[in-house]
């Protein structure tokens, strides 16, 4: 059973990852400087300008955004609690 849910974990990173491309994508298309080589450090700064960008747009945050957060949250609970079921 912990295999499973550390699987689903896993999953749910690999989700994050591609999410992570699609909006440093959108923010390169916006014109807003991204830092490559410090990629992962600045994440959560690179999804709130984002959550910015799209709100001065359209009124509301892009579709990623939500996206990011639910798989973000939802890697680490499932790899928490496989850990724990597994130990």
């Amino acid at each position: 059973m912990g295999n499973l849910l550390l699987g689903i974990g896993i999953g749910f990173a690999a989700i994050n990852v591609v999410l992570s491309i699609l909006i440093i994508g959108e923010l390169s298309n916006r014109k807003i400087p991204v830092n490559y080589f410090l990629l992962r450090l600045f994440m959560i700064k690179y999804v709130n300008q984002y959550k910015n960008a799209t709100i001065s747009e359209s009124g509301k945050p892009g579709s990623y955004y939500y996206l990011w957060l639910a798989s973000i949250n939802l890697t680490l609970v499932f790899c928490v609690i496989g850990i724990i079921v597994k130990a």
